[in-house]
């Protein structure tokens, strides 16, 4: 720079500096941009560059006026009427801010700007030399944002901004919680898989458990029920054995008694045929008395017939002796037909009794003989049973010692189980559990913990992703909200400034507006300035279609019409005329003066190598000269 030093009295409302080309006014503008805290220039690309040729360091130093207002101070931090900015800069490349002499950073020093609402950097509050021409080459989105801060509203865009981070932030967090949630799902599947497996392999093992138990009491039942068997069927055959035992008493009493009948009989039976013995020999003596007496009758009457005879000399004697036998035979004959009457009745009577006997007799002999039989077959039938007896008192005895043996397995069997399953039955299940245990094979057992925990891990994500999703809608209406509520305020703002705008362009003989673009969305969202002049059609105000005078004119008129919304107390404007005709120069700078003057709150601060036409006492003019290679500053009273 070309100042040595220079104390530059800046006053409310219109500042002009003015003075030839090379005097140094431009740099004023600098040196005040580069104090509030700007760290890039047009005129130099390294602050380093900024320092007097010859000199190893600058300075710079603002002071700001922070006496109260309706009670309360622009900065409320220092308790000061006035209080000074400086930078200082060094060749090295070094620089450095002080409040009141105080070493401080940058951030503080924007910060301190940022409640007077200056932003150095902002072409709407400080405009250098050849910004004038960069404005009309700004895109839409950067023209909007720049009026933004100019009259305070960036907080409203950065309220949307903030909201819309937010927004991506919970879009961003609710996605990453979606794919934690899958990824989460994906192994919770197989955890829940593995772990369905394991609670199949422990309901397995349960029911194994189980069935083994049951197994144990079964056989004890079986056991049990075979002892009981074992016990009724040994009394069983005790009792039937007793019965054997008391039919071969019985038989054997039977067939003593049958065998003293049979021996009575038979001795009744040969008394009857001794009787029937006498009996016939008696009828044969009788029989041959008979007999005998008819052959002596037969003789004794061939004896008689000789007696007829005439030639017959028989005596008399012998003759009636003979009569006197006859008569004695023919009494003999007929008493032993009398005898053999009655010895035939009686000898019909004994063979009927004989008959009788040998009737009796068989069948008691065959009485004897099946009791002897039955005797033999009960006695056998006794020998069974006492073997079979024997036989069940053994089965009895070892089922009772294989009872016995179960006793130990009982007590890691539990408490007692009714089942009517058969142990085979039981068995087979057991089989089938076995089966199905080794087709599942063996699992760790921290499949349970790890599906639990990746199960609450699943559940929270869901909760989280809940939670997530309410935040994105509540923050999308905050979005929205807080979006409709800037563009309402940006679109009332710019519908305000169209007002002057257009009067202002009325008077430069153009026509034009201003509009908000692409109000859907917040990243392409931007202000249109369109003009025209003499009479054409408005265009959008660009660096192609409208001359380089145009372009400066319709720049400054938006400018103007956007003053008095503007918050920094500080604005300023280098060569606002350039490329200007006559004509609009003059219309420009009247609107200027008519705009500013006797602002008591606002510093205005314009330069221009131009005529000035409107001085008076409300305009504080500024000059510049270089002498001899060193910038002076005079003030004109």
């Amino acid at each position: 720079m070309s100042y040595e030093y220079a104390r530059i009295p800046l006053k409310p409302g219109l500042n002009i500096i003015c003075g030839p080309n090379g005097s140094g006014k431009s740099s004023l503008l600098l040196a005040i941009s580069v104090a509030l805290g700007q760290a890039y220039t047009e005129r130099s690309r390294k602050l380093s560059d900024l320092i007097r040729w010859g000199e190893d360091n600058a300075r710079v130093t603002l002071v700001f006026d922070n006496t109260p207002e309706q009670g309360k101070r622009p900065v409320p931090r220092f308790d000061v009427d006035y209080f000074r900015i400086s930078r200082y800069l060094k060749k090295d490349g070094a620089y450095w801010f002080e409040v009141n002499f105080k070493t401080v950073n940058k951030k503080e020093v924007t910060s301190i700007l940022n409640e007077f609402g200056i932003n150095p950097d902002n072409m709407l509050i400080i405009m250098h030399q050849r910004m004038m021409e960069e404005f009309s080459i700004t895109t839409l989105i950067q023209r909007l944002t720049m009026v933004e801060e100019a009259v305070g509203l960036g907080a409203y865009r950065q309220n949307v901004l903030e909201a819309q981070d937010k927004l991506t932030q919970v879009l961003s967090q609710e996605e990453s919680i979606k794919t934690l949630i899958e990824n989460a799902e994906q192994t919770l599947d197989y955890w829940k898989e593995e772990y369905e497996k394991y609670q199949k392999r422990n309901n397995i093992l349960q029911r194994k458990v189980f069935l083994e138990r049951e197994l144990v009491w079964a056989e004890l039942v079986k056991q049990e029920a075979l002892v009981t068997s074992w016990q009724e069927k040994a009394e069983q055959k005790e009792a039937s054995l007793a019965d054997i035992e008391k039919e071969v008493t019985r038989t054997q009493v039977l067939i003593k008694q049958i065998g003293s009948n049979l021996n009575t009989l038979r001795f009744e039976q040969r008394q009857s045929f001794y009787s029937l013995m006498a009996l016939e020999k008696e009828k044969t003596e009788h029989q041959v008395t008979t007999k005998l007496s008819n052959v002596a009758l037969n003789k004794i009457g061939d004896i008689r017939n000789l007696k007829e005879q005439p030639d017959t000399n028989t005596g008399k004697e012998t003759l009636d002796a003979l009569d006197a036998y006859v008569v004695e035979l023919h009494a003999q004959i007929a008493l032993s037909q009398t005898v053999l009457k009655g010895l035939d009745f009686k000898t019909s009577t004994l063979h009927s009794q004989l008959a009788a006997f040998d009737e009796e007799r068989s069948r008691t002999e065959q009485q004897y003989v099946d009791e002897r039989v039955r005797e033999a077959m009960l006695r056998f039938q006794s020998e069974a049973a006492n073997k079979e007896l024997s036989y069940l008192k053994g089965e009895l005895r070892r089922a009772l010692r294989e009872v016995e043996a179960f006793q130990p397995r009982l007590i890691t069997a539990g408490p007692p189980m009714k089942t009517v399953r058969s142990p085979q039955e039981i068995y087979d299940d057991i089989r089938v559990a076995s089966i199905q245990l080794s087709t599942i094979g063996e699992l760790s057992e921290d499949i349970e913990q790890m599906y639990l925990m990746y199960l609450n891990v699943f559940n929270d994500l869901k909760q989280k992703v809940e939670v997530v999703s309410e935040n994105r809608t509540s923050v999308l209406n905050e979005v929205v909200e807080r979006k409709r509520l800037w563009i309402g305020i940006i679109q009332s703002l710019l519908d305000e400034v169209s007002v002057p705008y257009q009067e202002f362009l009325s008077q430069l003989n153009a026509t034009g507006n201003i509009r908000l673009v692409n109000t859907q969305d917040i990243e392409t969202m931007g202000l249109e300035l369109t003009v025209g002049f003499k009479g054409a059609e408005p265009t959008i105000l660009d660096a192609y279609t409208q001359s380089g005078g145009e372009r400066s004119t319709a720049t400054m008129t938006f400018l103007l019409a956007l003053q008095q919304y503007v918050k920094s107390p500080f604005r300023a404007v280098d060569e606002f005329d350039i490329h200007m005709d006559p004509k609009n120069r003059e219309t420009i700078s009247s609107l200027l003066y008519k705009e500013v003057r006797g602002s008591r709150e606002t510093q205005y601060l314009t330069i221009t190598p131009g005529q000035i036409t409107y001085i008076d006492e409300a305009v504080h003019v500024i000059t510049v000269q270089n002498l001899e290679g060193r910038s002076e500053v005079s003030v004109v009273e």
